[in-house]
């Protein structure tokens, strides 16, 4: 039996101008094998329960690992949500109101899609030049230039990525419909998954003033479990890092009824674990996890050595 649990967290399997990646059909066939791979070398448990569990002290099953995906892409339930469904592992998918309502305005993808269709060779921004001449110096820049936006509130946030699209002048394809919808998002119930609170419009919160943080936090867990008629408990802190949310975000988070929040930094949980700032290891379909697994095998296995020697 184990006390340490391993939380993995997914975004879309597919690749996006915001998470580029390499083809639609490598993806789907690399999630496929990692499906079979956490099947016959892990024990994938379901991660509100196991954060009980960890918290209350009792044993997990040993390799113990939760699956997550964050933000509600398309293809969470076209794609992931079946093929861990044939394979009977469990996930929790953690959602934003304004996404499935399509009211709230997706930056990162609106980024992304400017600097990969962009027309110019160069941008500044910020003092900084930023190359746009080819692939990837584009998704480069991209990335460089979304780090300094996650520095401002939504609202600057916004009008420097309406400023941004401006700037690189793109031309291309709309990248189509990205994200699931409230009836999409009931499939992935069907299918005996979880869903949780990711905030009404995915800012980051460290960033707000205390009263839209309050409302993020709140609101969101509110609107999902009114329209999905159960209870929503478990947050996942938008980007997650430990400069995305604070000790205030943290008050509120407890203060609006969760019982856990997720992290993307740390590495295994364990019962110590702070409740509303449990660590996740953030991966895609890319991501090696035989080699993610035996880092994790031998993080468990020097924890375990320290409680021994004291």
């Amino acid at each position: 039996m184990s006390r340490r649990l391993l939380v993995l967290g997914y975004h879309n399997i597919e690749p996006t101008c915001g998470f580029p990646g390499s083809t639609p059909e490598r993806a789907r066939r690399n999630f496929a094998r990692q499906a079979r791979f956490l099947r016959r070398w892990t024990n994938v448990v379901p991660l509100r329960a196991a954060l009980a569990d960890l918290a209350e002290g009792r044993p997990l099953p040993p390799r113990a690992v939760a699956l997550t995906f964050d933000d509600g892409y398309l293809d969470n339930v076209t794609v992931a949500a079946p093929v861990l469904h044939a394979a009977g592992l469990p996930a929790s998918f953690f959602l934003v109101p304004g996404f499935l309502s399509g009211s709230a305005p997706v930056w990162w993808e609106q980024l992304g899609w400017a600097f990969t269709h962009a027309t110019t060779t160069e941008i500044r921004w910020n003092g900084d030049r930023h190359d746009t001449s080819s692939p990837p110096a584009r998704r480069h820049s991209a990335w460089a230039v979304g780090d300094t936006l996650k520095l401002l509130d939504s609202g600057d946030r916004l009008a420097a990525v309406a400023e941004l699209r401006q700037r690189l002048a793109p031309e291309g394809p709309p990248p189509g419909r990205q994200f699931m919808d409230w009836d999409e998002a009931g499939e992935l119930l069907r299918l005996g998954h979880e869903i949780e609170s990711h905030t009404c419009a995915h800012p980051i919160l460290s960033r707000e003033g205390r009263e839209g943080q309050a409302h993020e936090l709140a609101g969101s867990r509110r609107e999902l479990a009114d329209h999905f008629r159960r209870p929503v408990d478990v947050l996942a802190y938008p980007n997650g890092r430990a400069q995305d949310y604070s000790d205030e975000t943290v008050r509120l988070a407890r203060e609006a009824g969760y019982a856990f929040a997720l992290t993307t930094h740390g590495w295994l949980a364990g019962r110590r674990s702070a409740p509303l700032e449990i660590p996740r290891v953030l991966v895609d379909a890319e991501t090696d996890l035989r080699q993610l697994l035996q880092r994790a095998a031998h993080v468990a296995g020097r924890a375990v050595t320290k409680v021994a020697r004291r």
